[in-house]
């Protein structure tokens, strides 16, 4: 598994609806990307300017909501994660 180092989150994003409310078909390109993500991995933490770490304020299994044009998409053992700092996270889905 991957592990992510300082506040980086890995997050694992579910599969886009193909169809459309009114059964429309639409193009891959055509698909709006989800901003929601489970947590997979997180990393240790941020470290400060004085050298105090900050603990990540989000935990592996929570469902989160993000940037929309933030993180790096990595493929690893062929799945699709993608990977970003926890600075790029905007909520905790409850």
């Amino acid at each position: 598994m991957l592990k992510p180092l300082g506040d980086r989150v890995i997050l694992d994003q579910p599969e886009e609806e193909e169809t459309t409310v009114g059964g429309i078909v639409l193009a891959s390109n055509a698909q709006e990307k989800p901003q929601t993500a489970n947590v997979v991995a997180v990393g240790d933490g941020r470290v400060l300017d004085n050298g105090e770490k900050v603990a990540p304020a989000v935990k592996v299994g929570d469902k989160v909501l993000f940037d929309k044009y933030s993180g790096t998409e990595v493929k690893y053992q062929d799945t699709t994660y993608l990977v970003l700092h926890e600075k790029d996270l905007v909520a905790v889905v409850d």
